[in-house]
């Protein structure tokens, strides 16, 4: 009778467990979509950056071009942790 008593509260502990993954799995989709919609907006900011490159010439716009490049950096690596939460 004891090891049925095991399997009971062997099963239960699993259930458990089962449910809590379930809700860290929403929390971190939710967290991921979050983390998206930033991403597109910093995208935005980024093709603003290019325009204001493309329009202009010199010193100004290699500064630009630098924020551009840093932004597209930390754009890309964004992308790179959603993927690998998922």
């Amino acid at each position: 009778m004891s090891e049925l008593f095991d399997l009971e509260e062997l099963l239960g502990s699993f259930k458990q467990q089962a449910d809590e993954l379930r809700l860290q799995l929403h929390l971190a989709k939710a967290e991921a979509r979050d983390e998206l919609e930033a991403l597109e907006k910093k995208v935005e900011e980024l093709k603003q950056k290019a325009e204001i490159v493309r329009r202009e010439a010199g010193e100004a716009s290699e500064d630009v071009l630098e924020a551009a490049k840093l932004l597209a950096e930390e754009i890309k690596n964004g992308f790179d942790r959603i993927r690998k939460s998922l």
